[in-house]
């Protein structure tokens, strides 16, 4: 008996010993639920509080995305009218660059043969003038000859052969038609007063 009242006092005494040592283990588990449902509420704000955060940012991500999709949409669009256009041009412009390809290689041949012709045309302009200039030289010492000689060659004999020297020379020149002519009937004039004495 002494033991059970041992024990009937050792449970009496308990509770007041739990209490007078701390708290009993009901309490201390209603504690320290109290304390996580605490922390788990904090815990449940904060996370909320992100979540709002961050659904608030995908919100303004989206819309910014969604317009730069469209923006970007539209450049794609005006920049494909301006390739098709500049395509376009470049096709012009290379057709163009054909056709003055084709007309400065023409021109190019035109005037290589202009300066062949005009080459040419100087050449025989100066054969011509030497010949002519020979023909008038020639001519002026005939003609000083026939001043210091007179009256006195045209009267001889000889003014026949001197008038066929002269009409040969002429026909050998390169005089037109009507200087030779011209030049003919003077020597023909000089001639007649010989055959009128004769």
């Amino acid at each position: 008996m002494k033991s059970a009242s041992a024990v009937l006092v050792l449970a009496l005494l308990a509770p007041w010993s739990a209490h007078a040592i701390g708290e009993s283990p009901v309490s201390k588990a209603l504690e320290l639920l109290t304390s996580l449902s605490e922390k788990i509420t904090t815990q449940g704000a904060t996370a909320e509080k992100e979540y709002t955060e961050f659904a608030e940012y995908c919100k303004t991500t989206e819309k910014q995305l969604e317009f730069d999709i469209t923006t970007g949409e539209k450049e794609v669009a005006g920049l494909s009218a301006s390739i098709e256009q500049s395509s376009a041009t470049i096709s012009s412009l290379s057709t163009k660059i054909e056709e003055l390809a084709a007309s400065i290689s023409a021109d190019e041949s035109d005037m290589k043969a202009a300066e062949e012709i005009r080459s040419k045309e100087s050449a025989d302009f100066a054969a011509t003038e030497a010949e002519l200039k020979e023909v008038i030289d020639t001519l002026e010492r005939a003609v000083g000859l026939l001043r210091r000689q007179g009256t006195s060659m045209l009267q001889s004999k000889s003014v026949a052969s001197f008038v066929q020297a002269l009409d040969a020379m002429v026909q050998a020149s390169v005089f037109s038609s009507a200087d030779a002519k011209r030049l003919t009937a003077l020597l023909q004039s000089a001639q007649e007063p010989e055959d009128d004495g004769e």
